[in-house]
Formats: structure tokens, C-alpha cells, sequence
């Protein structure tokens, strides 16, 4: 699914009226009939609703929503209120058919008014702007805001909270910025939907199907995109009748240290039961016997070193190397990562301590095989990029170290974001926060590594790994809940992930 800004759905709703044909009007009614199905479906009716509309286009839909609510039973006050000296034609439209309805109160709201009292039992839609914002309130509308904020009602915003930017808040003001319970997005997620600093603006969003063109969508170009399970469903190719393991890789993972031999074994469980034909593990003397047990189905090289890996193994034979879950950063160890990415020509998957060895040597990255991946979360990622001031400027960087070195960064993160050599990014919609737990990173190095073990491209992989580990935490969290997740849950549920989203 792409993630489109302001203009380009504005851009997308003139393509959809002139080809579809619609008018303007009545494309307004069908958004909003949407929104109205949703709030009356989850809502109770004892909730009074109190509606806050500006004069442009949010605002009709915000009177289309409060005309079918009253026309269901609800008790809706519908306030007006004015910034500009003109409304649209879409909202003039509207505001007359709400002539003769029942149960509705509409109220014209102007500055130096007082505004109307707000209780914890209202319903509040916020209707006033919606996206397209360009610069952060202030006067008479952020009043409004900030009067929305201070009570205790539920609020639903359509389409955008008011105040909010579509793409990137590092300049606006965070005090005049409505702060929802619910969003309803029309259609496609905004970019600013995938960072953690907006989630006390958004609360849970929503996506509202309103029938856009699909020609039109089509045509829409975008660098940034909200993976989700058909798009993942078209990557996959199905095991043939007569395949042995020899067709789906040997893939060598570098992982463990004293203390952390766990990583390993979590790492080489989500590799084989991702689906990799063989998986040979390489750590230190003391994961020996942890791993045989633990993981049978997995080779086994121990190094030289009781506590550490020290050495490189002869890497023919193998298709794909994954390095770095627990491995610790001894000296050894650092040199053993670069021997490993001097004697490596297949793509890397780079994870957790080999990132941390990578931040203090740089200069290696410029030797890595092109499209390695790495998998930071965000404080691996600063400690390689740099500090970084925000969630905007996280990603923007993930972007230029991503083209300058060019390897695939699967930023980890509520909305984990696979970052490509070229500039797009994919931001995925699976997962839930139980899987913030210890080990959930090494799960998801071992399914990337086992997807590109059996030859996916890089890019692949990362979207069917990422894609594929959230849904096998939110199958685990159904199961037993988000507080008492683990790791292991995660990986037990890898097969019925691959299996239910696949449909195989």
C-alpha cells in the first residue's frame, strides 16, 4: 500500500471525480458514510456528540457525519467554527441539508466566543482542517485545539488531526495539535503515522476505505510504502513437489558469546523454521553442547575460544552469512567480523554487537557485499549514523547511510521501517508491542537470514522477514497475551504465519 502526502490525495480525489465520474459532493457523502458506519459500530449512543467543523472541505465531511448520526438516534451539537471569511462550495452544500434534522444543534462559533463545555462523557469529532496543514496554528484556532485537549472527551478526528503535518512535526507546536483517541485516514496511512513522537496525536488509526480510483492510485508514485499481506503473498513462491534441502540454502550464522549463547540459539530456530535447507552456526566452545541440544536441527562449528568467536571458518558452501546476535565486541570477535566481511561476497545480514563493532569502524562498511542488510534498532542505528534529534531525522539518515554504503537498514520499531539503497522505504503494519521483549531482534535476523538463504533477493527477504515476525508475535500475543510474551512464542508461530498469510 503506498503512503501518499496532502497533495497527492487531493490530486487522487480530483483523478477519482473526473474519471470515475463523481461529483465533488457526493464523493464527500461516500467518505463520510464510512466514517459515520465506523463511529456508530463502536460507539455508544449515551455519548452526546459534539462536532467542531472548519469552513473547507474537513468541515463537510464533519457535517455529512453529524446530519447521519442525528438521523440515527444521536444527540449532535454541531459547532461552526469560523477562520476564513468564505467556506467551500462542498461545505455550503452540506450545511444546508442539515435544514429540519432532528436531534441537532448547530452553533456558529467566532473568535472572542466562548467555547462550549466538554465533558468525559462527549464525543468529540474533529472536523476543523484535516491534512494539508503547512504551518503550525496559532490565534483563534489553536484556542479551539487546546480547549479540545483539556477535556476529558473521546475524540475521533477525520481524516488528519487538526494541527498535525502529514510528514514531518520537527517544527510545529506540539501544544496546537489536537490530541485524538481515534484517527480515520481516507484511504492510505501519512507518513507521519509510522513515527512513535505522534502516536498522543493520532491515538489508534484507522484506515477508511472511500473507493478512490484505482487507476489513479496506480499512478501515483511514492518512495514510501505500508507493507501488508498481499503485497508480501506476491513474493512468496511455493515449494515444488520433487525440492530437497539443497534448494533452499545453507545459510552460516556468527552468533553467541559467554553469557548470550541464547541469541544464537533464538536466531538459528527462526532461521530453520523459516524455511532455510541448512543452517551452520558458528560460535564459541561454551554454546557447544546449548546449541546441539537446543537447536539438533542446526550444524554446529565451535571456535577456538571458549567465550567468544575469534576466527573465520573456510566460507564455501554457504549462500548467505548472518553475524552479530550476542557475539559481544572483544577485540577477537572485531577481527573476526572483518575477516569475515573481507572473504564474504554474498549479501551479509548484520545485526546487534556486529553493528556496534561496525560504529567504531566505519571504513569496514565500504567493503561490505552490496545489499547486506542491517538490522539496528534505534540505538544501534544512532550509534552508526550519528545522533539523531528526532523520529524524521532517524529516517532521514537510515536513507543516506543506506544509498551511501548500499545495503538494505531494517530500522526496528513499532512501524519497523526496510530502508533500500535507492531512497524507498517500506513500513510494515504487523506486530504489537509485547514482542518489546528480550531476543525478539535475534527472531527476526534469523527469518531474514532464512528467507535469503533459499534466494531471495535481499529486499525480499527483509519484507517477507519483517512482515512475517510481526504476524507470527501478533498470532503469539492472541495466544497468551502481550505481557507474557516471548521470544520463543514469537518463533513457534513462524510456520502458521507463513502459513496463513501465504494461504498455503
Amino acid at each position: 500500500m503506498k503512503i501518499l502526502n496532502a497533495a497527492q490525495i487531493r490530486e487522487l480525489d480530483k483523478y477519482t471525480i473526473n474519471n470515475e465520474p463523481v461529483s465533488s459532493a457526493d464523493l464527500m457523502e461516500r467518505a463520510s458514510k464510512k466514517c459515520y458506519e465506523w463511529i456508530r459500530h463502536k460507539l455508544s449512543k449515551k455519548r452526546h456528540v459534539k462536532v467542531f467543523c472548519g469552513m473547507g472541505n474537513n468541515g463537510g465531511d464533519g457535517l455529512v457525519i453529524a446530519r447521519m448520526l442525528a438521523g440515527n438516534g444521536f444527540q449532535v451539537q454541531v459547532f461552526r467554527v469560523v477562520h476564513m471569511e468564505q467556506a467551500s462550495e462542498d461545505f455550503m452544500i452540506n450545511e444546508k441539508r442539515l435544514t429540519g434534522i432532528r436531534n441537532l444543534n448547530y452553533v456558529s462559533l467566532e473568535e472572542g466566543d466562548d467555547l462550549p463545555a466538554l465533558s468525559s462523557g462527549d464525543l468529540v469529532i474533529d472536523a476543523i482542517l484535516g491534512s494539508g496543514l503547512a504551518r503550525p496554528l496559532e490565534g483563534w484556532l489553536a484556542k479551539v485545539v487546546q480547549h479540545i485537549n483539556a477535556s476529558d472527551a473521546v475524540v475521533v478526528s477525520v481524516d488528519f488531526p487538526t494541527g498535525l503535518f502529514c510528514e514531518d512535526n520537527r517544527h510545529n507546536n506540539p501544544k496546537n495539535i489536537i490530541r485524538a483517541s481515534h484517527t480515520l485516514s481516507f484511504q492510505f496511512p501519512r507518513l507521519a503515522f509510522m513515527f512513535p513522537s505522534n502516536e498522543q496525536y493520532l491515538g489508534s488509526w484507522h484506515l477508511i476505505d472511500i473507493g478512490l480510483h484505482p487507476e489513479g492510485v496506480r499512478l501515483a508514485e511514492t518512495k514510501y510504502h505500508y507493507l501488508q499481506a498481499s503485497d508480501i503473498r506476491m513474493l512468496y513462491r511455493h515449494r515444488r513437489k520433487f525440492a530437497h534441502k539443497g534448494h533452499f540454502g545453507h545459510a552460516y550464522l556468527m552468533a553467541g558469546s559467554y553469557g548470550k549463547v541464547g541469541a544464537a540459539i533464538l536466531s538459528a530456530r527462526a532461521a530453520i523454521r523459516t524455511g532455510a535447507g541448512l543452517l551452520t552456526v558458528h560460535l564459541p566452545q561454551c554454546g557447544y553442547q546449548s546449541i546441539q541440544t537446543a537447536v539438533p536441527e542446526a550444524m554446529c562449528i565451535p571456535d577456538q575460544h571458549p567465550h567468544f568467536i575469534s576466527e573465520v571458518p573456510d566460507l564455501n558452501g554457504y549462500n548467505v552469512a548472518g553475524v552479530g546476535p550476542g557475539t559481544g565486541t572483544d577485540e577477537q570477535t572485531a577481527r573476526a567480523l572483518k575477516l569475515l566481511i573481507q572473504n564474504t561476497t554474498t549479501p551479509m545480514v548484520i545485526d546487534a554487537d556486529a553493528l556496534n563493532i561496525l560504529s567504531e569502524n566505519l571504513t569496514w562498511c565500504g567493503f561490505l557485499p552490496k545489499s547486506s542488510v542491517f538490522t539496528p534498532h534505534p540505538g544501534e542505528f544512532d550509534r552508526i549514523a550519528g545522533k539523531t534529534t528526532d523520529d524524521h531525522d532517524r529516517l532521514d539518515k537510515a536513507v543516506e547511510l543506506a544509498h551511501r554504503f548500499q545495503v538494505f537498514i531494517v530500522l526496528k520499531g513499532a512501524h519497523t521501517v526496510i530502508v533500500c539503497p535507492d531512497g524507498r522505504c517500506y513500513f510494515n503494519s504487523t506486530g504489537n508491542p509485547g514482542m518489546a521483549t528480550g531476543g525478539s531482534g535475534d527472531v527476526l535476523t534469523g527469518m531474514i537470514l532464512g528467507w535469503m538463504a533459499q534466494n531471495y533477493t535481499p529486499l525480499h527477504a527483509c519484507l517477507l522477514g519483517v512482515y512475517l515476525h510481526g504476524r507470527a508475535g501478533d498470532l503469539a500475543a492472541s495466544r497468551k497475551g502481550q505481557e507474557g510474551l516471548t521470544a520463543s512464542d514469537v518463533i513457534e508461530q513462524i510456520p502458521k504465519a507463513i502459513k496463513t498469510t501465504m494461504r498455503v
